[in-house]
């Protein structure tokens, strides 16, 4: 066991590896070059995309002492240099701000150094070292306008996620081309209805949106919430959002989320019956590439929960296009509002029309993947926001009885619990609270609630506390900024408001490769300047090298293998991928090193793990764009 307590900085000192030793902390008149074959090294991890001239720059200096790393642990040192990418000339140094008991991180199992760098402002390429050249970090960018090209390429994810839609050059890169998939006989225009697939009454043209992630089904709960956070991200910062993103309607002088947003649109309103239900979710057959799925598609019935989730969606979509100049963008509004309201009619005479799929009670197995039905609580969050956006595009007071009870009895109102998963009833309330008729009181009231919940303060180890790390957790980080942000608008002092915009973009950096994996968590970023991205990542459609931009689950401590391994597979080969151990990482891990780039299917479950979620895309878009101009 290493005795760093007795012997870490007198090591360093014997070395002569650090001038402050002594306790000064005066730059040396003339560095140490650093060594020409020496490669970025773990124990820096910074934003690997870089930073913007003015926002804070806090490196962080690891010593692994817990996981899998620990064989690789390095002393920190006490001086740090910036030096130009291109030249290896020294900018500026910087001492460690170090103490020798620095706590281990539990959640990483590292003990970590902040080193702030601020001072570099002028735009650059930079890298730094280690006084002695043996620590390097890979180089990053100082622009106002490092995060554009990643806003770009994530944002493109959804053109590549789009069912029925051929994937064509020059949108479509090298090896992720691919002709539209699912439109074949009895797929997503025939889709039937999963109980009565011999029944051709029941057949419907649902074609179009989203694969909702490394496979191909669709929910309407979720792709709500999707289109519903990219509307959102528009409407808080459409200076980010440019009609150049690549997408086949780039040009068309529309913004292309708009562009990308009705593409979801246009398939709830498909989802949506002539009675104004909205059905609950479509399932598609995989393959390699989509285009190969040749099985039928089977869809759920409708549902309070996805009518509630498509009112709402509609309504707010209604808003945001009605306000647009664009030809044809009233008509659609006023299509949108009419489905609106249609939904709202319905789920309001229907209050606990419930549907589980891929759930043996219902005979729904196989239908779908993940439980898209929502709890009590969940839906009265559906419930108050539909009313708040309709009551903001109508005027009308008719829905004002129903959005009243609802905030009342949600957990903002009831306790003021503000988190990164009741996002849906956080956002309308504070839609609700910038409408001009609102009462002071609620602004003041979610004031409270946010700023009581966050800290503006900076905080220790990688900075990125949330309430809890599971399946998804990457998710969690991107909300858990937003939240931030959030938190900032409503404060009415600048500096206040300037401390919780720095931990939000803790929380971007976190993801641009500012963790204890030194890992950009998306898919194939090298070309953007990621040193280590996303490499491999659960996908039913299988390229060579990923498709750029995907944000995957992140690190998850309740990984394991399915419950059949090691030896209850169904034998011969069942077992065999299985392994004789368990992959660790990511089992068995400190929870922020639970974390691995594989793309196995059953038994090892790599979904658990490496899959990425339209959520997951959208929550980090919507992160990603405060910080585009």
């Amino acid at each position: 066991m290493r005795q760093r307590a007795a012997t870490g900085w007198a090591a360093l000192c014997l070395a002569g590896l650090a001038a402050a030793c002594s306790g000064s902390k005066d730059k040396p008149a003339d560095p140490p070059p650093r060594p020409a074959d020496a490669v970025p090294a773990l124990p820096i991890v910074l934003d690997q995309f870089g930073y913007r001239p003015d926002d804070p720059k806090i490196i962080r200096i690891r010593q692994p002492t817990k996981g899998y790393d620990t064989a690789w642990s390095q002393l920190p040192r006490l001086t740090y240099y910036v030096r130009r990418a291109d030249t290896d000339a020294p900018v500026k140094s910087f001492a460690l701000d170090a103490k020798e008991d620095v706590p281990v991180d539990e959640l990483s199992g590292d003990q970590i150094w902040q080193l702030d760098v601020s001072r570099i402002t002028e735009p650059g390429e930079y890298v730094i070292t280690s006084g002695d050249g043996a620590q390097v970090s890979g180089a990053f960018s100082v622009s106002k306008d490092v995060y554009k090209p990643i806003l770009r390429e994530a944002f493109r994810t959804f053109y590549y996620q789009r069912a029925g839609y051929a994937k064509s050059a020059p949108q479509a890169g090298a090896g992720w081309t691919d002709t539209a998939s699912h439109l074949g006989p009895g797929q997503d225009s025939e889709a039937r209805l999963y109980s009565a697939p011999g029944d051709a009454r029941t057949a419907r043209d649902l074609r179009g949106g989203w694969f909702d992630a490394g496979d191909y089904n669709q929910y309407t709960n979720w792709t709500a919430d999707q289109c519903r956070t990219l509307l959102i991200s528009y409407r808080e910062n459409p200076g980010a959002w440019g009609d150049d993103f690549g997408i086949p309607e780039s040009g068309n002088s529309v913004p292309d989320i708009l562009d990308e947003v009705s593409w979801g649109l246009d398939w709830l309103l498909r989802m949506q019956n002539p009675d104004g239900s909205v059905l609950s979710i479509l399932g598609r057959d995989a393959a390699s590439p989509p285009s190969a799925a040749k099985g039928p598609s089977r869809y759920g019935p409708a549902s309070t929960s996805a009518t509630l989730s498509a009112a709402g969606t509609f309504a707010l979509a209604a808003i945001v296009f009605q306000d647009s100049a664009a030809p044809g963008h009233a008509d659609y509004a006023a299509r949108l509002k009419a489905a609106a309201l249609a939904a709202w009619a319905w789920a309001d005479a229907h209050p606990d029309v419930t549907f589980q799929n891929n759930d043996a009670a219902s005979r729904s197995e196989g239908l779908g993947a993940g439980q898209q039905e929502a709890d009590s609580e969940y839906l009265n969050g559906k419930r108050f926001a539909a009313a708040a956006y309709l009551t903001a595009l109508t005027s009308s007071a008719e829905f004002l009885p129903t959005m009243d009870a609802a905030l009342a009895a949600t957990s903002l109102m009831q306790n003021g619990q503000v988190d990164a998963y009741r996002y849906e009833a956080q956002d309308a309330a504070l839609f609700l609270a910038r409408q001009p008729a609102s009462p002071p009181e609620l602004q003041a009231y979610l004031a409270k609630a946010f700023q009581g919940r966050l800290t503006p303060q900076p905080v220790e180890g990688y900075s990125v506390p949330v309430d809890a790390l599971h399946w998804g957790s990457n998710s969690v980080m991107a909300r858990t900024g937003v939240i931030h942000l959030d938190a900032a608008r409503l404060s009415g002092d600048a500096a206040i408001a300037a401390g919780y915009t720095a931990r939000a973009l803790d929380y971007l950096h976190y993801l641009h490769g500012a963790n204890p994996m030194g890992k950009v968590y998306l898919t194939n970023m090298g070309a953007f300047g990621a040193e280590s991205s996303v490499g491999e990542f659960y996908h039913s459609w299988k390229t060579e090298t990923p498709i750029p931009g995907f944000l995957v689950g992140g690190p998850n401590p309740t990984y394991d293998w399915d419950a059949c391994c090691p030896d209850k597979c169904g034998g011969g080969p069942s077992n065999a991928a299985c392994g004789t151990a368990r992959l660790s990482p990511p089992y068995g891990q400190p929870p922020l090193k639970s974390y691995l780039d594989f793309d196995d299917g059953w038994p090892l479950n790599s979904w658990q793990i490496s899959e990425n979620s339209n959520a997951y895309q959208a929550a980090y878009l919507r992160l990603l764009a405060n910080f585009v101009d």
